[in-house]
């Protein structure tokens, strides 16, 4: 079971990510404020450094998990007796909550900011945003999933299901692309959007604290953490985190210890300095 759920991952993760890349290269929106080849380097190098220390620590990955709690009979779909399409919708549509609530307590709390500024640090926006994480914020989401299928007790599909579509939405919605805006208008009432989440990259610590969504846009409307639109527009917006712009400090050596050498900005609204955040409905 291991072997395919990885392999089915990683065919789905190298299909997506070859299509949005050759996406960028045929209709991009924004042009690069770094060089893209070393950018891309420092991404991937993340990527790798991440799978290598997930499958260390937790060998049989988020299927694993629901796999013992489907063996143990333990979780809410494991003791309530529901047509099996019920419960694969549910798990998926409670998992990807979950990651919602997550996002919020990492732009919460201090602490957990300094590790996910290692994903806003990016000064660009593209399909390797996506996927450039700190490995200790990377072991602490897979342990809050973890110990969400614990109590859910889903059906095996769904957890892979749920992860395959997380990472696949993830190179999506970070992408670099033209998408009109009648079509973006469209796909965010189903999916989030590159045009949704870019906003969640912006400089302003308003618009860093919105859009938290990664796969389902609804959990932002639903809880008042929605913008629409960046201030400066798409195109004059500025990407990353205030503090945090020189080449040197972008470095894979530096981004790795980014959470101890940096202060955290104006942007944890769970700060004095972030307090006050509003949203916008519109």
């Amino acid at each position: 079971m291991m072997p395919s759920e990885a392999w089915i991952r990683i065919g789905f993760f190298a299909g997506v990510f070859l299509a949005m890349a050759l996406w960028e290269f045929l209709a991009p929106l924004r042009p690069g404020a770094m060089s893209k080849a070393r950018r891309w380097v420092i991404n991937l190098a993340l990527v790798l450094i991440n799978t290598l220390v997930l499958r260390l620590l937790f060998p049989s990955a988020a299927v694993g998990v629901a796999w013992l709690a489907h063996r143990r009979g333990s979780g809410l779909f494991n003791d309530v007796d529901v047509p099996l399409w019920i419960a694969f919708a549910g798990s998926v549509a409670a998992l990807d909550f979950v990651v919602y609530l997550q996002h919020v307590l990492f732009h919460a709390v201090p602490a957990l900011w300094r590790l996910h500024m290692v994903h806003h640090a990016d000064i660009d926006f593209d399909v390797t945003t996506g996927n450039r994480f700190h490995p200790l914020e990377m072991v602490l989401s897979m342990a809050i999933k973890a110990g969400a299928i614990l109590v859910l007790g889903p059906p095996l599909a769904s957890v892979l299901v749920f992860e395959v579509l997380l990472n696949a939405t993830s190179m999506f919605n970070h992408g670099n692309v033209r998408i009109p805006p009648l079509v973006d208008r469209v796909l965010r009432l189903l999916v989030v959007t590159p045009d949704m989440h870019r906003v969640h990259h912006s400089i302003l610590p308003v618009e860093t604290n919105s859009n938290f969504g990664f796969n389902l846009p609804w959990w932002d409307r639903l809880l008042g953490t929605y913008r629409a639109q960046p201030r400066d527009g798409h195109l004059g917006m500025t990407i990353g985190v205030r503090h945090i712009r020189e080449p040197e400090r972008l470095t894979l050596p530096r981004l790795l210890v980014l959470p101890c050498a940096s202060e955290v900005g104006s942007y944890p609204f769970g700060s004095a300095a972030g307090k006050g955040v509003e949203f916008e409905n519109r």
